[in-house]
């Protein structure tokens, strides 16, 4: 049943000072949103148990895609649809295109914001591993301030992260990939769930190599739906570096990440099918590589 209207409350600050003000004065009773698209699902199912919301939606200081020679810089407020029409992004950062394109419906897309996806801390979260890989930096708001973190440092648990309740997202920023297009550098991602459209991921899966005739130079992989946060698996990027590509590093891979990845169960699968279709993910993407 639908939660009742009237027992709401929301404030929609005309700017990001005001908004802050508000966090500051009461950071547990104001609770923040963006598009709204995971708040109202909990509305329409009546398990909205937060009373009192900030608007972000129409605050300008939020907006904006950035670029300069080091870096893309999106605000909180970009939206899926956004993202995936931007050239830069689409030339250089194809990852977290293919993850908007794969985030719910066309409307979602348009309403829904990375910052929002960022916060509301899901682990099945599409657009996650592809930050990880892309080692994203946020930029964290307050009245006190602004401070930049890494993305692998966010989360301290499910639906956890080390944002104080008086700090909001302002930006995302990524590191300029221009020179993967021309050193070897390969990117691919796959998402798995129950259906191909309009689904929560089973397993999502983001990866970026980059090889020389023989060898592995460097890699980075990353995954959601599989923990408690999106994860990268370092100790298996570390067994991969400077390893000849053949059939027997692909073995090797396979076994590194069944010693590193630890899934969870849950209502939409289980461990072991996780850590299957997880390694089977990885395998794919080695192949292709050594094909290629």
């Amino acid at each position: 049943m639908r939660a009742y209207l009237p027992d709401y409350e929301m404030r929609v600050p005309a700017t990001l000072a005001e908004a802050l003000a508000l966090l500051a004065e009461a950071p547990d009773v104001w609770q923040p949103f963006a598009g709204g698209t995971d708040l109202m699902v909990l509305l329409e199912a009546g398990k909205l148990n937060h009373q009192q919301f900030i608007s972000l939606w129409h605050l300008p200081e939020l907006r904006g895609i950035a670029l300069t020679d080091e870096h893309i810089t999106l605000g909180a407020l970009t939206t899926y649809t956004q993202v995936q029409a931007h050239d830069v992004l689409r030339a250089e950062f194809p990852l977290l295109c293919d993850a908007a394109s794969l985030t719910g419906s066309v409307a979602i897309q348009n309403r829904g914001t990375l910052g929002g996806n960022i916060a509301n801390a899901s682990p099945a979260a599409d657009s996650l591993p592809a930050l990880l890989v892309y080692e994203a930096e946020l930029e964290l708001v307050s009245t006190q301030g602004s401070r930049w973190v890494r993305y692998q440092d966010f989360h301290t648990g499910y639906k956890t992260t080390l944002m104080r309740n008086d700090e909001l997202i302002r930006a995302i920023r990524l590191p300029r990939l221009t020179l993967r297009t021309t050193a070897g550098w390969r990117q691919h991602s796959r998402k798995v769930g129950t259906r191909k459209a309009q689904a929560i991921s089973k397993v999502c899966f983001a990866a970026l190599a980059q090889r020389d005739s023989t060898a592995i130079r460097d890699i980075r992989l990353a995954y959601g739906s599989v923990a408690p946060t999106p994860i990268r698996v370092t100790q298996t990027e570390a067994a991969l570096r400077g390893r000849t590509l053949d059939a027997t590093t692909i073995k090797a891979a396979r076994v590194a990440l069944a010693a590193e990845l630890k899934p969870i169960d849950d209502v939409r699968s289980t461990a072991a099918y996780r850590a299957q279709v997880a390694a089977n993910l990885l395998a794919e993407f080695l192949e292709n590589l050594l094909i290629h």
